[in-house]
């Protein structure tokens, strides 16, 4: 098999729960040799299920998901002997990746301006709750509170008088993850070029402002942005949420009102309302949403979600189901776009997926046409690497013995 894009760049990894070992997967799935450097004990996210609710699972998929492919060192950074060890790995590091806190490593001797001032070459890839300037920059923050939270993508996900909404575990750290990802490659772009590293720095707080930025800067470059709308009152009803006869929803993506209204009347044998003056025009169809969501409504009751796909199909209605990961894991379409992968060596699926070859991985998203991109193997056991790694820094069997005595390594 041919090497993946990122073959030859060795990233040395520290971080904990999602958004940084996420990141550094990605890396991994793409080629690059990836370092795990664990405390001892391990990455909680290993026992995530058990930390959350007192679970008996063993297993955990999402840990897998984010760490296929690596090699793990469990390392005792707060002892002086660690932290050398540390430093010698570095030394021989493309890349450092971490959400660890700003004190933390700061205290440890790992903070940005510390090891770019002895590695010139390294790429120092940070990824904070908050970010590494601030009052809060040293804040705890999981994704539900600083992506979600605290950016305003909850707020603004909220109908008048509604509840804020739970966004999914890990969504926000996973969306932060690949902005460091497209960061690091661009500081390795630029090294090529210029011979220098540089620290490549993104939050949770950022990538969440950013991913509601359509009304962000509307609210910064007009003085106000518009307040989520019920379903009943949307500013085009042809884009909107609707719920068919069997109780499953789905989108109508009617986008461009004037281009879409025809096929949408026709598919639902509303034609006579395209001549009602309530609904004549894009502007006339807001002002009367809640009469048009209604017809709607009580058109697209009459049938089930799977019929209407077969109608919009033959007339050339957009629109696209709301799914459960059930039938996610399903879809023709997620399977032929690549979705799911098989893992090496990694636990079967409780479910097949459809798929020829029992997938039992969710995928990375980014194909490439020349190079390969996925997983090279399951997660590694805690410290399943140390040995290997830590002898190829020059480390005798003796010195080996030694750090494990003074509980260095583990």
């Amino acid at each position: 098999m041919a090497p993946g894009a990122l073959a030859g760049v060795r990233v040395v990894e520290m971080g904990l729960w999602v958004a940084g070992p996420a990141a550094g997967g990605i890396l991994a799935d793409w080629g690059a040799e990836v370092i795990k450097v664990e405390m001892p004990g391990g990455d909680p996210m290993r026992s995530l299920f058990a930390a959350l609710s007192g679970s008996k699972e063993s297993r955990c998929p999402p840990f897998e998901l984010y760490n296929r492919g690596k090699k793990s060192l469990t390392l005792d950074i707060n002892q002086a002997q660690g932290r050398e060890l540390m430093l010698r790995l570095l030394s021989t590091a493309d890349v450092f990746v971490t959400n660890m806190r700003p004190q933390f490593l700061a205290r440890v001797g790992l903070d940005p301006d510390s090891l770019r001032s002895r590695y010139d070459r390294l790429i120092y890839a940070s990824l904070t709750a908050y970010g590494l300037q601030g009052p809060d920059s040293d804040a705890p923050g999981y994704d539900m509170a600083a992506f979600s939270g605290r950016s305003g993508l909850a707020e603004r996900a909220t109908p008048a008088g509604g509840q804020p909404p739970i966004l999914p575990g890990g969504l926000g750290d996973n969306v932060s993850a690949l902005s460091l990802v497209s960061g690091i490659c661009a500081a390795l772009f630029h090294r090529e070029r210029s011979g220098q590293g540089q620290l490549v720095a993104t939050s949770l707080l950022r990538t969440g402002i950013y991913s509601i930025g359509m009304d962000v800067s509307s609210r910064i470059g007009l003085g106000r942005a518009a307040s989520p709308p019920p379903r009943t009152k949307p500013q085009n009803p042809l884009m909107n949420l609707y719920c068919a006869g069997d109780g499953k929803w789905f989108w109508l993506v009617g986008a461009q009102s004037e281009r879409h209204w025809p096929a949408i009347a026709s598919a639902l044998g509303l034609t006579a309302l395209m001549d009602d003056e309530r609904f004549k025009t894009p502007r006339d169809r807001r002002r009367n949403a809640p009469a048009l969501v209604a017809e709607l409504d009580a058109a697209l009751a009459q049938r089930s979600r799977a019929e209407w796909a077969e109608i919009f199909r033959a007339q050339d209605v957009w629109w696209a189901p709301v799914q459960s990961i059930d039938e996610v894991i399903v879809d023709p379409q997620a399977i032929a776009a690549g979705a799911f992968v098989h893992v090496p060596d990694a636990a079967e699926p409780a479910a097949a997926s459809g798929a020829d070859a029992p997938a039992n991985g969710v995928a990375t998203p980014v194909d490439f046409s020349a190079t390969p991109a996925g997983p090279a193997g399951a997660p590694p056991g805690i410290g399943a690497d140390t040995d290997t790694i830590v002898s190829a820094l020059g480390y005798s069997p003796a010195d080996l013995q030694k750090l494990r005595e003074d509980k260095v390594l583990s």
